[in-house]
């Protein structure tokens, strides 16, 4: 990996990041960097807004259409999400260096460390499919078992309360995966790990700062009500912002 960081951003020497010793163990950082991460990630929208929402809203259509095509195409882009946030996290990078970011980077995942990414996305899919298969061959017996019964009140609330019961154990044990899987794709890309150790150092990343994750979280959601009041149109600014700030929270917690 090159250290020079007045490198060029593309081709062999995508690497490089900014001057300052990185830390895989990843560091604890104050609760009032979850705001600062999201207003530094606006800052980089902000410089380069109009290729931001290009690049936005091509992997819209990308995912659009790749929903269209039955099973494959919604298992495909479980698989190639980290090779576009990949993408993303490079031109993250460009902008905060004070470069011109591209549009062409929003697919830069698919020239360099490709196949750790690709692999990152199939770990993501097969343990993901794990949970749910898990939590429903749990629950599953039980529901059938209410519905088998008829559909008295008493039993059709039984039926409710354990699809909720399903549900949140689903979203439980998927918290752990999105810890480990957060910042995974900007610790391959950046730093060339392996993805069970990029895995790792996301997850310790996310567990040392669980209260500065939890005010971003707080006003990430309120950003979201917002941006879906005019349509959803808001959305158009909110996600380059978002995928920013995961950018700007590596930086915080991974480097001193």
């Amino acid at each position: 990996m090159s250290a020079n960081p007045q490198a060029a951003s593309s081709g062999a020497e995508a690497t490089v990041v900014l001057p300052g010793h990185f830390i895989v163990e990843a560091r604890g950082v104050p609760t009032g960097n979850g705001w600062d991460w999201l207003a530094r990630g606006w800052g980089i929208f902000r410089k380069a807004a109009g290729t931001w929402l290009g690049m936005v809203v091509v992997l819209a259509l990308i995912f659009i259409v790749a929903h269209l095509i039955p099973f494959i195409g919604a298992v495909a882009m479980q698989i190639l999400w980290p090779v576009f946030v990949g993408g993303l996290m490079l031109a993250s990078r460009t902008i905060d260096e004070g470069g011109q970011a591209q549009f062409s980077q929003l697919f830069a995942g698919f020239q360099h460390r490709t196949g750790t990414l690709v692999v990152l996305g199939v770990v993501w899919l097969a343990l993901s499919f794990l949970i749910v298969a898990l939590v429903v061959g749990i629950t599953g017996v039980q529901v059938f078992a209410l519905m088998g019964a008829g559909g008295s009140p008493e039993q059709l609330l039984g039926v409710a309360l354990t699809a909720l019961v399903a549900f949140l154990l689903i979203l439980a044990l998927m918290l752990p995966l999105v810890m480990a899987t957060w910042f995974a794709p900007a610790l391959i890309v950046f730093h060339d790990l392996g993805v069970g150790a990029a895995m790792k150092a996301s997850f310790a990343g996310c567990l040392k700062n669980v209260l500065p994750f939890l005010l971003y979280g707080v006003l990430a959601l309120i950003a979201g009500v917002i941006a879906s009041i005019p349509f959803g149109l808001g959305w158009l600014v909110l996600l380059p912002v978002l995928t920013a700030s995961v950018y700007t929270s590596y930086r915080d917690i991974y480097f001193e």
